[in-house]
């Protein structure tokens, strides 16, 4: 009887909170509306879409002769240190954050890509160190894949420009060459 009445103020709190359960979320409000990321986009066509160099020097775009750019590649200096900045133009949803997924020339990449307000729309940019071997899937003569979640897969047509950019961005970051000291 006394273990029984030892007991009985741990049943009395079990019994002050109910078990979890599926009708738990019926049972709060959530306050203000839920909302998700927007529909995906389709993936564009890039038939006929080619790499041009655009009236900025160490920038490229690619897409169709007389259209809107779909991407561009860009060799920026920050602090010293070159980088090859990309830019997908879709529309993004206010400070996303994804992956800009890379495949062809023989690799697979991942580089970091976020939504960033400019002209008063959102697109994807991100930026990388030019000496970052990732950017090797940029490098070979073949096509690439371009895929950004909700922005489809954007096929990048072979070319050699973009894998000339890259070079020539990376050779920023190596010193030139001494020369050998006169002797006399």
């Amino acid at each position: 009887m006394r273990r029984s009445l030892a007991l009985l103020p741990l049943l009395l709190a079990a019994a002050c909170k109910p078990p979890a359960s599926d009708e738990y979320v019926e049972r709060s409000r959530i306050a203000g509306d839920a909302s998700g990321p927007s529909e995906p986009a389709p993936s564009p066509d890039s038939e006929g879409a080619i790499w041009a160099p655009s009236g900025k020097p160490q920038r490229l775009l690619y897409g169709k002769p007389g259209g809107r750019p779909l991407m561009a590649l860009e060799c920026e200096t920050t602090q010293g240190i070159p980088l090859l900045a990309y830019t997908r133009f879709a529309a993004a949803d206010a400070h996303a954050k994804a992956i800009l997924a890379l495949i062809g020339n023989g690799h697979v990449s991942r580089l970091k890509i976020d939504a960033v307000e400019h002209k008063g729309a959102w697109l994807w940019k991100g930026a990388v160190a030019a000496e970052d071997t990732l950017l090797d899937v940029l490098t070979g003569a073949r096509e690439v894949e371009a895929t950004v979640p909700g922005a489809g897969s954007l096929i990048l047509n072979p070319s050699n420009l973009p894998g000339e950019l890259v070079e020539a961005c990376r050779a920023i970051a190596k010193p030139a060459p001494s020369l050998p000291a006169d002797p006399a």
